[in-house]
């Protein structure tokens, strides 16, 4: 019996739609990560990039748990001395929403080639409109609702 090695060649893409209303944000991102990433396949394989694109709508509607809202903070630096930031994520979610959920699951892929290619299958979207009707995407609901 040989072993299946799956390569980029015999790969298919499907596109999936996810409402992130009433999901807490982490949760939400580790399972659209694990989408992106093909780990939902049987024919996962670590050093190729096997998962499918993945839109999430409603990311105004996300919800963080516990005290998060007021303690936890996105930081970034400008690359200039002292250019740390910190934006509450109370804050964050109100405004940029769709940027809080792209970070989330831009955290959770491998750092490396593969995963700045998976990355790019993400579409984020901070209503219910997007405009990837073309592409007929499979609507599923994501465990884990609040």
């Amino acid at each position: 019996m040989k072993t299946y090695i799956h390569n980029p060649a015999n790969k298919s893409d499907k596109w999936y739609l996810v409402d992130a209303t009433d999901m807490p944000l982490g949760r939400l991102a580790s399972q659209v990560a694990t989408i992106l990433r093909g780990k939902n396949k049987p024919e996962f394989t670590p050093n190729v990039d096997a998962g499918d694109h993945v839109i999430v709508i409603n990311t105004d509607k996300v919800v963080l748990t516990g005290k998060k809202m007021e303690q936890k903070y996105y930081r970034y630096h400008t690359l200039y001395v002292g250019g740390l930031k910190e934006i509450q994520y109370k804050d964050m979610l109100k405004n940029k929403s769709d940027k809080a959920v792209f970070e989330a699951v831009k955290g959770m892929l491998p750092k490396n080639r593969i995963g700045r290619q998976m990355i790019k299958k993400l579409r984020v979207y901070k209503g219910a409109e997007h405009g990837h009707e073309a592409q007929k995407p499979e609507v599923i609901t994501l465990e884990g609702k609040r």
